[in-house]
C-alpha cells in the first residue's frame, strides 16, 4: 500500500497559481496512477484529473482543462497539479488518491484505493 500526503495549498488571487505536490510512500510509486479531486464546502467531492504510472497519458475534467496540468516525477514519488488562471470557484480541499490496479481509472472515484488528507486552496475575487 502507499501512503500519500498532500502540500502547496494556499490563498491566492483570482487569475493567479498554485502547484499542489502529493509525495507518496511505502510502495512503488510507478505502480500507481494517480488522480487528484476536490471538495467545495457543501458540495460532493468532484474529479480533477489524473495520470498513468508512466505519465504517458492524462485526463482532465472538462472545468479544469487548459488551466490545471498534472505531472509526475516518480524518481521522487511525488505528482503534481499546476494550477493557473485559477477562479473563485475553483476554491476547494483538493485531494491525490492512487489507484493500484487500473492503467488509469480517469474519474472513476471507486476504482482509487488510497487518498491523502487534502489540502484547502482558497481563490479570493
Amino acid at each position: 500500500q502507499v501512503q500519500l500526503v498532500e502540500s502547496g495549498g494556499g490563498l491566492v488571487q483570482a487569475g493567479g497559481s498554485l502547484r499542489l505536490s502529493c509525495e507518496a510512500s511505502g510502495d512503488t510509486f510507478s505502480r500507481y496512477a494517480m488522480g487528484w479531486f476536490r471538495q467545495a464546502p457543501g458540495k460532493e467531492r468532484e474529479f480533477v484529473a489524473a495520470i498513468s504510472g508512466s505519465g504517458g497519458y492524462t485526463y482532465y475534467a472538462d472545468s479544469v482543462k487548459g488551466r490545471f496540468t498534472i505531472s509526475r516525477d516518480n524518481a521522487k514519488n511525488t505528482v503534481y497539479l499546476q494550477m493557473n488562471s485559477l477562479k473563485p470557484e475553483d476554491t476547494a480541499v483538493y485531494y491525490c488518491a492512487a489507484d493500484e490496479y487500473y492503467y488509469c481509472s480517469r474519474d472513476l472515484e471507486d476504482n482509487y484505493d488510497y487518498w491523502g488528507q487534502g489540502t484547502q486552496v482558497t481563490v479570493s475575487s
